[in-house]
């Protein structure tokens, strides 16, 4: 869109996405400290006020910016926690799914925990913080770590791509999260989104709209290789990427 009504429109765009940010400050500030405290003494205590965080922002970008969200394939999630793999387009799904999910814990590199509260929030959850650097010793980490975590019955997020990617880049699955659910033994659940269309990867301005969240089928790992479950949660999630995607995505994934 140009011309006068495409420069208002960006215009209100920029001003939405401005408090929108401001919000998550403010959230941030007053519960973030708390959630930390609350970690030292009690995951059972401390992890619904961190829901609580996260839903004031996911309310909060709706209301603000008007990005809502839909979900289907509830039927598909198991009854108990498993590994959950996620496209990874934007910040959202990192607020979302731990309240699809519950209790949760993300699997994220260690440098996070050095930004003030909020990663200080992500080690007293016991976030799975590994050193991406440190190669197979990484991946051993986070085995060890996945599988107490959901011996805890807590549901295991892993974005298989590593960081956010593009609207339109070229699948990158890394074989990690499928080592985890070959080495515990718990299915993998992939899951599709194309939040990066309303919330793009570098971009400032939100985009208003509806997100869609598909969970699709439980893929089994006893017998399976880890290259097996990675090309079958790879090829499950893009197919149904194909069929979320819309018109949205076909503007700069970066504007």
């Amino acid at each position: 869109m140009s011309g006068p009504a495409g420069g208002q429109g960006q215009l209100v765009g920029i001003v939405r996405s401005s408090v929108f940010w401001i919000w998550q400050i403010v959230v941030t500030l007053v519960l973030g400290i708390p959630i930390v405290l609350l970690g030292l003494v009690s995951y059972a205590i401390a992890y619904p006020v961190a829901v609580f965080w996260i839903k004031l922002n996911i309310h909060g970008l709706k209301l603000i910016c008007g990005v809502g969200w839909q979900v289907d394939g509830r039927e598909n999630i198991p009854d108990t926690p498993c590994v959950v793999l996620c496209k990874h387009q934007s910040t959202w799904e990192t607020y979302f799914l731990a309240m699809l999910f519950f209790p949760a814990v993300y699997v994220a590199k260690r440098s996070l925990a050095r930004i003030p509260i909020f990663g200080w929030g992500l080690w007293s959850l016991k976030f799975i913080l590994i050193d991406r650097k440190s190669g197979r010793s990484a991946i051993s980490q986070m085995v060890e770590q996945a599988r107490d975590r959901l011996a805890r019955h807590r549901w295991v997020i892993i974005f298989p791509e590593g960081t956010r990617q593009a609207v339109d880049a070229v699948p990158d699955y890394r074989i990690g999260g499928a080592i985890v659910a070959a080495r515990t033994g718990y299915p993998i659940l992939p899951v599709a989104t194309n939040s990066g269309e309303f919330w793009p990867r570098m971009g400032f301005v939100k985009r208003p709209g509806t997100i869609t969240v598909s969970v699709l089928p439980a893929i089994p790992s006893d017998g399976q290789t880890p290259a097996a479950l990675i090309a079958e949660t790879e090829r499950r999630i893009e197919a149904r990427m194909a069929e979320i995607r819309g018109p949205a995505a076909s503007l700069p994934a970066e504007a």
